[in-house]
């Protein structure tokens, strides 16, 4: 059954608009090109959209640069502004951007870990709040926040999660309170996988695995282009997974004994101070275990035979052996997380991601990937993410604009 003009109308705005994000500026010549209408077709949609104040000229092009034909045609992007949040244990970061992407305000605020729930929401909503302000966003469209812990699949919420605040959970619920905006909640892990999977290394990947590696571990799925959240939002607790190398069995409220106990970031800085590297305090917030995996990568990069004296070859040597040591153990105890993930799913591509993964880079990736080789019959591909902790904000961006694009480029009756 043929599409009424009505619907076929609002088709064709939407696959304008969403051309119009992607490419960026475009002459009613190249979305007539772009979109194979006709050049009625796409004036009566630039002057709909026009119309709408969705679209505006925003330049001109060509060698004339003159005339109707050259107009250029953008996105108005401060149609809307947009939030996106990554809520740690330890504090948390807002970026404020408009409708094409692009930052207008950028925050973070510490939270202690003594701070009560109360306290710590006000001080998150806050944050928030200021960086609308020095945004010039009298109004936020969509806040998109990325946070540890099982998010509900019937309702988007966050559940009550053994190991984290109170206030992640009342974060949510305050932030729709306070601010006029629709806000989504998403896990963090998930959205290091949409914005890997968007911008990162797994840009040319329908399905694949991040292996999130910060403070904690987690796991998300992404199979046929789609991201997979299991029937409770648990896929990917990667963390509960027993494996061998612990003195116990996780539990439905503990997940020491599990896959946490060897990959988290205490048990990588217990592991890298048995092989005599100890890192130097960070102010940037990134887990020790990341500073540590960074030192060891650069230890074994340094040059080793061209020092001054014997007693600083000897030092040099010893350094990188035991950065050589370290590294190669840390691959043992994640490959054999990422051997069971590759087991069940098949997905052609680990990702490391989060600080450890970016901080171990390739080197950290190849030792992983052989050892993988050795363990599955598979064959499976490790990549390291380029986008590492900064993953998460990416991702609940990413999400926010989606939302907004959803309800702005809808069509509306006429």
């Amino acid at each position: 059954m043929p599409a009424s003009p009505s619907t076929a109308r609002a088709i064709n705005d939407r696959v304008a608009l969403r051309l119009l994000q992607q490419e960026g500026p475009l002459t009613a010549g190249q979305l007539k090109q772009l979109t194979g209408l006709s050049r009625p077709t796409v004036a009566d949609l630039v002057e709909r959209l026009t119309a709408a104040g969705l679209i505006d000229v925003v330049g001109e092009s060509g060698e004339q640069r003159r005339g109707p034909n050259a107009r250029l045609y953008g996105i108005v992007a401060d149609r809307a502004q947009l939030a996106a949040l990554d809520v740690r244990t330890e504090g948390v970061s807002v970026v404020v951007c408009d409708l094409l992407g692009r930052e207008l305000a950028r925050a973070s605020v510490p939270i202690a870990d003594d701070t009560g729930t109360g306290p710590a929401v006000e001080q998150a909503v806050t944050l928030v709040e200021r960086a609308a302000k020095e945004a010039g966003a009298e109004r936020l469209h969509t806040v998109g926040v990325g946070a540890p812990g099982l998010i509900d699949p019937a309702t988007g919420e966050l559940r009550d999660s053994s190991g984290l605040p109170e206030w992640h959970r009342r974060l949510v619920a305050a932030l729709q309170e306070r601010l006029p905006a629709r806000v989504i909640v998403e896990n963090e892990t998930n959205l290091a996988a949409l914005a890997e999977q968007r911008d990162g290394v797994a840009r040319d990947r329908d399905t694949f695995v991040l292996l999130w590696l910060g403070h904690g571990t987690g796991a998300a799925v992404v199979l046929d282009g789609r991201l997979r959240r299991g029937a409770s939002g648990g896929t990917g607790e990667i963390g509960f997974l027993p494996v061998p190398g612990t003195s116990t069995l996780p539990s439905a409220t503990d997940c020491e004994g599990g896959f946490h106990s060897l990959a988290g970031s205490a048990a990588i800085a217990e592991l890298a101070s048995g092989y005599g590297l100890v890192a130097a305090p960070t102010s940037s917030g990134e887990p020790q275990a990341a500073a540590l995996v960074r030192q060891a990568v650069a230890a074994l990069s340094s040059p080793s035979s061209s020092p001054s004296s014997s007693a600083s070859a000897s030092s040099s040597s010893s350094s990188s052996s035991g950065a050589d040591r370290f590294l190669s153990a840390l691959a043992d105890r994640l490959a054999v997380g990422a051997a069971s993930v590759v087991a069940v799913l098949d997905p052609g591509c680990v990702v490391l991601g989060g600080e450890v993964g970016q901080a171990g880079g390739e080197v950290l990736a190849a030792r992983v990937g052989e050892r993988l080789v050795r363990m599955s019959p598979l064959p499976v591909e490790v990549r390291a993410s380029t986008l590492g902790g900064g993953a998460v904000l990416r991702g609940a961006l990413l999400t926010a604009r989606e939302s907004a694009q959803d309800d702005l480029f809808a069509p509306r009756p006429r």
